[in-house]
């Protein structure tokens, strides 16, 4: 029998060994795909904060005659090319996803599409990296490869809940009844994160953390932008307070009380990062802990809402 012949049927003994339901593959892969976004932000943030923006100077290469970086290159081609390495690593993990998928395309769809975007959004980031390379850091650009990772983040918090069973229709358990008034709340402060976010890269385009020293800003007042960006911060403060007082009033327990608390403590956190490094002269290690918690915020308000979206009126 001829190698093409036995295609399908060696085709068929490998996909007779893939999951026919969610299993614990599946969800690993879905939470180690969550903690790797999140993870790249983190990096993303070093490279811009340790002046290692330009530490491979060209794309796709890291030199002109190397793809890896190069000893000469010293500490910032080592930050930068491990920027770089985290998203192959991604692009591995959101492909292994697909295959251990493959029997559950169908019945599990919404898991097979959001682990599809995962895969499809990662080779954009690496080319707006490379973009923003070949652009010389410009800041318009390094916003966009920031604001890609957070939506990454968001489609990553959705695989993970679905994947646990935690909401969609094919939740485990069912969620219990919220007051109607919580989905549109919790999806309002969903998007005031996102516009917090947004304006947050505008604040970072002003100041002096450019990704290298030769870097062109965006020209803009740093010092109105970031209070433009504090007005979304407390409009998602306060609808996180509304919710959490709704959860008390009412009584509420389960998931979405789990999900305010944790959406309250992260915005916390981040108000006083914020405030902290405003008046500290926007310090090198806030700043990374502010990005941290920006990626954070997107998991925990994405969270909330897919909770209270999840869950029954009454």
């Amino acid at each position: 029998m001829s190698t093409a012949s036995r295609l399908p049927q060696l085709a068929g003994r490998f996909t007779s060994r893939l999951p026919r339901t969610v299993d614990v593959r599946i969800r690993r892969l879905a939470l180690a795909s969550l903690i790797g976004q999140t993870l790249l932000v983190v990096t993303g943030g070093a490279v811009r904060l340790t002046a290692s923006g330009l530490g491979c100077p060209t794309w796709p290469r890291c030199t002109t005659t190397s793809l890896v970086n190069t000893p000469e290159m010293g500490i910032h081609g080592f930050i930068e090319f491990g920027n770089r390495l985290l998203t192959f690593a991604l692009a591995a993990v959101a492909a292994l996803m697909l295959v251990y998928l493959w029997n559950l395309r169908k019945e599990r769809k919404d898991l097979f599409l959001l682990a599809l975007g995962l895969l499809a959004s990662i080779p954009a980031q690496a080319v707006i990296g490379g973009i923003t390379v070949l652009t010389n850091l410009n800041p318009w650009v390094v916003g966009l490869h920031f604001l890609v990772s957070m939506a990454l983040v968001v489609f990553s918090t959705l695989l993970v809940n679905r994947a646990y069973g935690r909401t969609g229709r094919f939740a485990a358990v069912p969620l219990p009844a919220l007051p109607g008034v919580l989905r549109p709340v919790t999806a309002a402060v969903a998007v005031f994160s996102a516009l917090a976010v947004m304006l947050g890269v505008v604040v970072t385009g002003a100041g002096p953390h450019a990704g290298d020293a030769d870097a062109p800003r965006n020209g803009l007042d740093w010092d109105l932008v970031s209070h433009i960006h504090a007005v979304p911060a407390y409009l998602i403060t306060a609808g996180t307070i509304f919710a959490l007082v709704m959860v008390i009033a009412r009584r509420i327990s389960g998931p979405f009380r789990t999900a305010a608390l944790m959406l309250l403590g992260v915005t916390v956190l981040q108000a006083v990062i914020g405030f902290t490094q405003y008046y500290n002269s926007i310090p090198v290690l806030l700043v990374a802990a502010h990005m941290l918690g920006a990626a954070l915020l997107m998991g925990a308000a994405t969270n909330a809402a897919d909770v209270a979206r999840s869950s029954p009126v009454k």
